[in-house]
Parts: C-alpha cells; sequence; structure tokens
C-alpha cells in the first residue's frame, strides 16, 4: 500500500489537477466507480489507477479493481490520506485513474454544440451529458471557456467525454474551421422561438457565457434562437436552456423529418 505523497505516480498524478499540465500530457483524471466503470466500457486504458481498501468491500468495487488490473499500466493500492490528496472531492469513492484525452474524430455531418465563454464548470458538464443524450456529434469550446477536463466538468459530465468528439481552446480561426458547411445558431433570447427553427440540417448551436454571453462567436451566427418564456422571466440556467434547445432537435430528428444521428 503507499502511504507517502512524495511517491512518484502520486506526484504526477496530483500535477494533473492543472490545466496546463494536463494540456501537455494530454491526460486528465476521473474518479468513483460509476464513471471509471464508463470510461472503461468506451475503451479507455488507464495510465494509472488508485485504489483503497475500500473498493474491495463490495461485489461492484471488486469487478471494478479486478477490470482496473487488466486495462490499466499500473494499479495501485494508496492508503485513504492519499486518496484524499489525490482526489477532487470531499469525499472520495475509493478509486481514482488518470486517462488519456480520447481523441475522437471530428464529425462531418450532424449537429454540434459551441461553448463561448461558459465558465460554470458544473454547467459546462451538465451540457455534455444532455448533448449526448440529444445525439449531438461533437462539443467545441472557445478560448476563455472553462476547461472540459476540469474535475468538476468531468463529474458532471458522467462519461461523456468518452463518447463526444471535443474540440477545446478554439481561437475564432479554428471555430470557424470547424464549423465549415454548417449553419450556426446562437442562443438568444431575442432570437426566433426555437420551435419555429429547423433543427434538420448539418447545424451548430452557439451557447454564451452565464453573464456576458458569447465571446467571439457573435459574428459567425446565421440565426438566433430564443426560448419564450412566462412571467416576465429573462434567462434560463445555460444548462437548462442547452436541453431544452436540444431535445427539440432530438424531436424534430426522431419524427422521421430526417435521418436521426447514430
Amino acid at each position: 500500500m503507499l502511504t507517502s505523497l512524495a511517491n512518484e505516480r502520486v506526484r504526477y498524478a496530483r500535477s494533473l489537477q492543472r490545466e496546463r499540465v494536463r494540456n501537455r500530457e494530454q491526460r486528465f483524471i476521473i474518479e468513483g466507480t460509476r464513471l471509471i466503470e464508463e470510461a472503461l466500457r468506451a475503451g479507455a486504458r488507464p495510465a494509472l489507477a488508485f485504489y483503497t481498501g475500500r473498493l474491495a468491500a463490495t461485489p461492484r468495487g471488486r469487478a471494478l479493481l479486478e477490470a482496473l488490473k487488466q486495462a490499466s499500466e499500473s494499479t495501485t493500492e494508496v492508503s485513504e490520506q492519499v486518496m484524499r490528496a489525490l482526489s477532487a472531492t470531499v469525499t472520495p469513492q475509493g478509486a481514482l485513474v488518470v486517462v488519456p484525452m480520447p481523441a475522437l474524430p471530428w464529425p462531418e455531418r450532424g449537429l454540434v454544440v459551441v461553448l463561448d465563454g461558459l465558465q460554470d464548470p458544473g454547467n459546462a458538464g451538465t451540457i455534455l451529458r444532455t448533448a449526448l443524450a440529444a445525439g449531438v456529434r461533437a462539443v467545441a469550446t472557445t478560448h476563455g471557456t472553462v476547461d472540459l477536463y476540469a474535475p468538476k466538468v468531468v463529474r458532471s459530465a458522467m462519461g461523456a467525454h468518452f463518447f463526444l468528439p471535443l474540440r477545446v481552446g478554439l481561437d475564432l480561426e479554428g471555430l470557424t474551421d470547424a464549423l465549415r458547411g454548417r449553419r450556426v445558431l446562437l442562443a438568444d433570447q431575442r432570437g426566433r422561438p426555437y420551435w419555429d427553427t429547423d433543427w434538420l440540417a448539418d447545424c451548430a448551436l452557439i451557447i454564451g457565457g452565464e453573464a456576458r454571453g458569447p465571446l467571439i462567436a457573435d459574428n459567425l451566427a446565421a440565426e438566433r434562437v430564443g426560448i419564450p418564456m412566462a412571467g416576465g422571466v429573462e434567462s434560463l440556467n445555460a444548462a437548462i436552456a442547452a436541453a431544452v434547445l436540444l431535445f427539440e432537435a432530438y424531436r424534430q430528428r426522431e419524427r422521421g423529418r430526417a435521418a436521426p444521428c447514430p
């Protein structure tokens, strides 16, 4: 059992709590039984895996531990103190792994989502999970948006990182290239009601920051899409607004006016 925070593997894993190191290493941390199960189901092969004795206390935990020993390059039992130092949660679940950032191909067709200036990690993670559930093909972020591989984003996304192609930290030129061939829509309360919008074509939905709106993508939008609301309410939480819009797109596709995204 590892008990020292000075251990080289422990120090390396802890360094991945910093965005700069994650970007350089192209690796990030996931923790908890369910999220690690999702990663393994997607074919992820952890570079490092850490666990505490608590993991083996349940049949599910024992099954996960056996799977990690098969899939991981290194599987190490650590003390509760070390796990707390590695974890970004208040009460670690007893399993934490370092995995490569998936390199999924960017799709030429279908709906993509752009997060432009969004800062809240919980909202960003929820949007990733919602996008996956609504058949979105990929997600991009602009420079100045929350890091999609930050621990709270990863927890909120619940495994979506392993199934959605992601492009992060794009400048205007990079974003323009990523969206080429798509009709670009901007979520904006002043826009056309979302139910009057045609979501069947290849398109991109831009979701701006919670306070300031989009940072760089505003001028790319050919159309603005809004959510009419009663009672004088002026805005919705970004993740809730995204869910409303994305599931309208999914509804239109599922009604047979276009083939649903695979």
